[in-house]
């Protein structure tokens, strides 16, 4: 009898540990087919403040949103955009650079791109596309972003490995002012500062929570820093939430930073006379080898979306800020911005009606895209209904797939120019 009691002691151990150790999948960063290291992510990973599973995560941006290949699935927004209630992001009107590091090999350096450092594409297993990986001291400039207007929209994704320690220095990206480029761009680092610019830091751990992590801004007059601050943050975390929806909003001399669908900077002044001409990030010192910063699926927009007198007095409205799931008319959270400035539009103008069509890029064949870009229009005219209360038979819809191009057909910003959403009043 004792020893069937052990035996059984035993086997309870094994299967406990077994269990323990299948709630804890390792992310393996793929280079050149070798495993360079390895990132523990929880079971799901919260992206947008929508719990997915990690193998069924999409990237935000700069993925053809239409792959007609496959059946176009209809899933609608779900409940998950609801938490985006207080977001008022709105996505600038031309998509004027895209980076997602497809056109890179894998372990290479990406072209377009200058460094003083190290960095290299690699791909995060659950995760979609190719992520650039950033190494220590490292500051990186974008070459294909050469000016930045009084208002434009930046965005990218942001991941971390697992777990990090609050001792290793933040990721940081800074909108600065720069004669020379190629070499001005070194002066910005965790050490150094240029002229002029507004650096905004992002870390997933903070020193009293294992829950949050910390964010700071710091503004830099004539290379010394004029204004700061820095406050704790639940969006970026490196236990919880290790990957993170970044979107930047300029609007003249006023600069805004969210972090998923949480606002975290509002500075009404911090760009007042300020003229800037790129776009650095940079990554400081690191406590141990294994910490790491990836990021991709930058957006680069420009102009003010100006929704109401284009709808109501012009007529017609296009935006390319409503974002979707690949090959789905599934509406992606991060598009609530854009529809709660339409609905205000057509709620303070009750009489109102309009036709909403669809439009798609030209990959794939055109029967699918036709019918993607039908149940796209479709899925916005029903979130206006449901989210808003605007009225459905105020509502037409057309799809109009990829006939009607306003852009390049084979670039990857012409591609995200010409998959769009027009509003046209009836």
């Amino acid at each position: 009898m004792k020893n069937i009691l052990i035996s059984l002691f035993i086997l309870k151990s094994i299967l406990a540990f077994a269990q323990n150790n299948s709630k804890k999948p390792t992310v393996v960063i793929e280079g050149g087919g070798e495993i360079k290291t390895e990132i523990k992510f929880n079971n799901s990973v919260k992206i947008g403040n929508q719990q997915t599973a990690t193998k069924n995560t999409k990237s935000t941006a700069g993925v053809n949103n239409n792959k007609p290949s496959a059946p176009v699935t209809s899933t609608n927004a779900s409940n998950s955009i609801q938490a985006y209630g207080k977001y008022d992001f709105v996505q600038g009107e031309k998509v004027i650079a895209i980076e997602d590091f497809q056109q890179a090999n894998i372990g290479d350096f990406p072209l377009r791109w200058n460094t003083n450092g190290s960095a290299e594409v690699v791909t995060l297993s659950g995760q979609e596309g190719k992520w650039l990986q950033v190494g220590p001291k490292t500051t990186l400039l974008p070459e294909f972003i050469k000016s930045l207007p009084e208002n434009f929209t930046f965005e990218f994704d942001l991941a971390c490995s697992q777990p990090f320690s609050y001792l290793t220095q933040e990721f940081s990206i800074g909108f600065v002012s720069m004669q020379k480029p190629a070499i001005d761009f070194a002066k910005w680092s965790t050490a150094k500062r240029g002229e002029n610019g507004l650096i905004f830091g992002l870390h997933p751990a903070y020193v009293t929570s294992k829950t949050q992590g910390g964010t700071n801004y710091k503004l830099i007059a004539a290379s010394k820093e004029v204004m700061k601050n820095s406050i704790p943050q639940s969006q970026f975390n490196h236990v919880a939430k290790p990957v993170v929806h970044v979107a930047i909003w300029r609007q003249n001399d006023r600069i805004r930073l969210y972090l998923n669908e949480e606002k975290i900077w509002d500075l009404p002044k911090a760009l007042a006379n300020t003229k800037l001409n790129g776009v650095v990030f940079y990554s400081g010192g690191v406590k141990t080898e294994n910490n790491k910063y990836y990021f991709s699926n930058i957006r680069f927009a420009v102009g003010a979306p100006d929704t109401r007198n284009k709808l109501i007095n012009d007529g017609k409205f296009t935006t390319t800020g409503i974002l979707f799931d690949v090959n789905s008319d599934r509406i992606k959270p991060s598009s609530y911005g854009i529809l709660k400035e339409i609905a205000t539009s057509l709620n303070e103008n009750e009489s109102i009606r309009i036709k909403i069509i669809g439009h798609t890029d030209t990959d794939g064949d055109d029967a699918s895209n036709l019918t993607l870009s039908k149940k796209r229009a479709d899925a916005v005219k029903s979130f206006l209904n449901k989210e808003f209360g605007v009225e459905t038979k105020r509502m037409e819809t057309e799809g109009k797939g990829e006939s009607q191009p306003v852009d390049k057909t084979n670039t990857t910003e012409g591609k995200a120019n010409n998959r769009r959403v027009e509003f046209i009043k009836i």
